[in-house]
């Protein structure tokens, strides 16, 4: 991860701009790395006397109930464009920007729920927003590439592209406008789609850990079999990600299998 920070913080530095809150998108496949380059760059750029407010897109995640199942039902699982709060986004950005006294979202995975607003960490006028997560910054694909099915699931649980037609109306519509919000983008472009399983179980794991050192230990975190199927989710759009979005990005940092840079 050395290498990644060395690379990010220097364009940050280079990019920022005195007067106004400077935005940094970071995009990257789950287990990716995004989230501990996230909290790196934040530690490194308040040691140098800057505020900082980090922003995870998992963050603005929905409430089970609140998600759009009566669209479809594969949007009970968090995830995709679709099931997560854009709304709130888009506001607790402009206040950070105008510098008023923001509270910043906390989701809580194991519990699948947000936790209470009385625990979010609360921020005024900060000199940096990072805002991180699986498809920041993400364009739709094309009407014409959502036909063919990608995976098992999209092939037998969503066989009319209901579910898909739907994030790509949200990326569309919603997400772009909060992805607006960004000034500089930067991939963690993965290997390829491959290795983005065993990426998400390590982190399923390490959660598991954390909860049973925390005494949480009977909170439901996902067997490596649910991850294979949970990860399908975010497959075509993980894909369409590492094809599209090296040519447009700031910054890209191709990750080998070991999330080294290459």
């Amino acid at each position: 991860m050395t290498g990644s920070l060395e690379r990010v913080h220097a364009s940050v530095v280079l990019w920022s701009t005195p007067g106004r809150p400077f935005v940094l998108g970071l995009c990257g496949a789950q287990g990716s790395g995004k989230s501990t380059l996230s909290v790196a760059l934040k530690q490194r750029l308040e040691g140098e006397g800057a505020k900082v407010a980090l922003i995870s897109l998992d963050d603005l995640y929905l409430a089970p109930q609140d998600r759009p199942v009566a669209i479809h039902p594969l949007f009970a699982t968090r995830g995709v464009p679709g099931t997560h709060d854009v709304a709130l986004g888009v506001q607790v950005f402009d206040d950070l920007i105008a510098g008023r006294e923001t509270a910043l979202p906390r989701f809580d995975k194991a519990s699948d729920s947000p936790f209470a607003r009385e625990v979010w960490p609360v921020v005024t006028a900060p000199d940096v927003i990072i805002f991180e997560g699986w498809c920041v910054g993400a364009q739709s694909q094309f009407d014409g590439e959502l036909s063919a099915a990608v995976n098992a699931l999209e092939r037998d649980e969503d066989p009319d592209g209901v579910w898909r037609r739907h994030v790509k109306a949200q990326l569309d519509g919603p997400y772009r406008d909060l992805f607006r919000r960004i000034d500089r983008l930067v991939l963690l472009a993965a290997p390829g789609f491959e290795v983005v399983q065993s990426w998400r179980t390590q982190q399923e794991h390490d959660l598991s850990r954390m909860l049973e050192n925390e005494g949480r230990s009977g909170r439901k975190v996902m067997a490596d079999a649910e991850i294979a199927r949970f990860i399908q989710h975010y497959e075509r759009l993980t894909r369409y990600i590492l094809r599209e979005m090296p040519g447009r990005a700031d910054l890209t940092l191709h990750l080998d299998a070991d999330r080294g840079l290459l």
